[in-house]
């Protein structure tokens, strides 16, 4: 695996640092992504929840995943990281489609796939942190019906069993589709049957077996 830019300490050491827990779908995203691009990262995983003022002693406005380059920058936002870091892949290694209708897809997926990522992560807030006397059942039922509308959606996008969607390897849309499945069924499993998304449970499965997944497990 390539060290992206300058290196440190020991050979192939990287000083670019990931933080954030790989329980975040945004964290993993980038993690899973990087190692299939081949280059290489050092993780910490630091709580936003837990360890607040640890990450705020990294970024001020403890955001993950947070990325700290070998120069020291701090990057936000799992897209726009992995925009920045798809430059210092090797082409061949690249995630996203060079074709401007395959991009266009690609885009598609992966804004469902992330669409998917934050209602889970509201649904979680309303039901682990926020007081059951405080909670608001109209914005709940709102929620729940963006999330079911993300991956019936994304569920009509994804190709037959035993095929990437956008060619022979995975590339983002993959990668931010099998990332999002995963978590949700880890953490509101009830919110999304596997049985009525069978081809998102497939290509969950398919990825979860690829050694950059194994690498990087939710929990």
């Amino acid at each position: 695996m390539a060290p992206l830019g300058r290196v440190g300490g020991g050979e192939g050491e990287s000083l670019v640092r990931l933080i954030g827990m790989m329980d975040s779908p945004y964290v993993r995203r980038v993690a899973v992504s990087l190692k299939l691009m081949g280059l290489d990262f050092t993780h910490e995983p630091v709580s936003v929840l837990r360890e607040f003022d640890r990450f705020a002693a990294i970024n001020p406005v403890v955001k993950a995943p947070t990325v700290i380059t070998d120069d020291g920058v701090a990057l936000m936002d799992s897209t726009l990281i992995l925009q920045h870091f798809e430059a210092f892949a090797d082409p061949s290694r690249r995630l996203t489609p060079l074709d401007p209708i395959e991009t266009a897809r690609a885009q598609r997926i992966v804004g469902l796939a992330l669409a998917a990522c934050e209602k889970t992560v509201q649904l979680v807030y309303e039901f682990n942190l926020r007081p059951e006397e405080r909670r608001h059942p109209p914005w709940i039922e709102r929620v729940r019906g963006q999330l079911h509308a993300a991956y019936r959606l994304l569920e009509d996008e994804l190709a037959p069993a035993g095929a990437w969607l956008l060619g022979e390897r995975p590339l983002q849309a993959d990668v931010s589709a099998g990332v999002a499945w995963a978590f949700t069924q880890l953490v509101m499993p009830q919110e999304a049957s596997a049985a009525d998304h069978p081809r998102l449970t497939e290509l969950s499965r398919r990825a979860e077996g690829l050694p950059e997944f194994s690498a990087c497990p939710m929990l």
